[in-house]
């Protein structure tokens, strides 16, 4: 039994120490990967770590960003403001003295006792001042478009008359400079279509112009296909030609070619610009193919819709008229600059109108409750009332309809919202093309208008019982006349009226001043002087 025992010892110990062995060599195996799953642990809390930190540095540096692009987006938007204040301010001060330049240049011209040599000056001024107005329009388009402020005004157009008016403008200018024209049309071109007419023409003036202009041999081709309500224009010319460097550049404001910039001829650098951007906004495409030495290609792509209609438009234009039928109108010029107000009142009183000024809104309310005009030309910057609260009492307080055109220099203020409800049609953006500010008065008021000249006879003062003021006066009187200065001729006649002899010699002269029949009144002062 003893035996037996010391015989099973050494196998028990056998098999304590296999089973110590598999413990300690899985105890081992544990503690190996509980030392590995804590430094995978580890390794992967600090990677986790590193990430979270990298994506809350970015997620600062986003911040960052954000705020600097919203600083420099104010830094924009108020570098937007100022240049559109300074586009405003400037183009208001650059209107005012235009609209008297341009006004008076254009009664001048249409004024036939002027010498046909100084209609030649006066065309030239006139000329002058309205490259100058294009300059001006040209910058405020640029700055309408880029705004977003731009609209277009729709309307039914005659086209073929539309396109012969511009082959036959540039017919002239190219024969008038030795140089060829042709005009090519394939197809049949819709004899009426909506289209703004004022921003086509801008587009195809300012491309023909420059065609025209820069090509000093050969000719300039001028070609136009319409099919399926689609307008293709082809302008084509043997000028100098561009680079192809300066193929985009031509395209950016007051951008010019080389060929243009070494060249005398002169331009503001805004013509192609303001086309591409019109033509896109229509809709369309402009393209430009070059060869230097050789001339250029313009190419217009552009949807256009043709309209049948019954009604008859009206194309021709109206000859300047010297009077109207009927009973006579009262209007009401409202400006605070006094030159302004006697260029309205030079041009409308010689053709029959009573005429009446205030030099600001408040005043105006004043003379309209007596005047009781039957139209108001109303201006806007004015001080102590402006001329849209003026309008907004008119309407609203007075409860008047009384057509009311706002004549201003704010051109930026055309279209927009107003209290008044003045829309934009009765806008007229100074300086003033009078027959514009005709047709619109003729409309509002119905007019049938007199064309042509209405003789005017000096009329006869009865010498027996007439007392002429002293030579002196007369001869004054009659320089002033000479001049044209009718403001100075009304202050003489009132001068000379205070003598109550002179009453009849007064009379008759302040009869003719009125109706702005200055020769006729050189004409009568000649024979007072003759009879003396």
């Amino acid at each position: 039994m003893t035996g037996a025992k010391e015989a099973l010892l050494p196998e028990l110990r056998l098999g304590y120490l296999k089973i110590f062995a598999a413990l300690a060599f899985a105890s081992g195996i544990i503690a190996w990967w509980i030392v590995l799953t804590s430094e995978s642990r580890r390794v992967a809390q600090e990677e986790s770590n590193r990430q979270t930190n990298l994506l809350q540095r970015e997620i600062v540096l986003h911040r960052q960003t954000d705020a600097e692009l919203q600083r420099a987006r104010q830094v924009a938007e108020q570098a937007n403001q100022a240049k559109s204040r300074y586009i405003t301010g400037i183009s208001h001060e650059l209107r005012t003295p235009l609209n008297s330049i341009l006004g008076y240049a254009q009664l001048l011209d249409n004024d036939p006792a002027i010498p046909e040599n100084r209609h030649q000056s006066i065309r030239v001024i006139r000329r002058s001042g309205e490259h100058l107005l294009s300059l001006i329009e040209g910058t405020l388009d640029i700055a309408r478009i880029e705004g977003g402020k731009l609209t277009f005004d729709l309307k039914l157009v005659r086209f073929p008359e539309f396109i012969q008016q511009l082959v036959s403008m540039f017919e002239l200018q190219a024969r008038n400079k030795g140089i060829s024209f042709s005009y090519e049309l394939r197809g049949e071109l819709p004899k009426v279509v909506r289209i703004d007419q004022k921003r086509l023409s801008q587009i195809l003036i300012n491309i023909l112009g420059n065609a025209v202009k820069f090509t000093r041999q050969g000719g300039v081709s001028f070609k136009v296909h319409y099919a399926r309500e689609m307008l293709n224009i082809s302008i084509e010319d043997t000028g100098p030609g561009i680079e192809q460097a300066e193929i985009e550049q031509i395209f950016e404001p007051f951008a010019r070619g080389s060929a243009a910039a070494n060249s005398s001829i002169g331009g503001t650098g805004l013509g192609l610009t303001i086309s591409k951007m019109l033509t896109e906004l229509m809709g369309g495409q402009l393209s430009v193919s070059s060869t230097p030495g050789q001339g250029s290609k313009f190419g217009i792509r552009l949807f256009l819709s043709q309209v049948r209609v019954a009604e008859d438009i009206e194309t021709a234009s109206m000859p300047m008229p010297v009077a109207y039928q009927g009973q006579r109108r009262r209007i009401l010029v409202v400006d605070n600059e006094q030159v302004d107000r006697e260029l309205l009142l030079n041009i409308l009183q010689p053709l029959g109108f009573e005429m009446a000024e205030a030099a600001n809104g408040q005043e105006c309310l004043q003379v309209y409750n007596e005047f009781k005009p039957d139209i108001i030309l109303m201006d806007l910057a004015m001080p102590v009332m402006d001329g849209w609260e003026a309008s907004y009492m008119i309407r609203k307080v007075h409860q008047s309809d009384v057509p009311i055109a706002i004549v201003s220099a704010n051109a930026f203020d055309k279209g927009l919202e107003n209290t008044a409800g003045i829309p934009a049609s009765d806008f007229i953006v100074k300086p003033v093309n009078v027959m514009e500010l005709l047709t619109w008065i003729g409309e509002q008021l119905s007019l049938e208008w007199i064309s042509g000249v209405l003789p005017t006879e000096a009329p006869a003062l009865p010498a027996a019982s007439l007392t002429l003021p002293a030579k002196a006066e007369r001869d004054e009187l009659m320089a002033l006349i000479k001049v044209g200065y009718v403001r100075g001729i009304t202050r003489k006649l009132d001068e000379i009226g205070e003598d109550g002899q002179y009453e009849i010699f007064v009379a008759a002269m302040r009869k003719l001043s009125q109706q702005f029949e200055l020769d006729a009144m050189q004409k009568m002062l000649e024979e007072v002087n003759d009879g003396v």
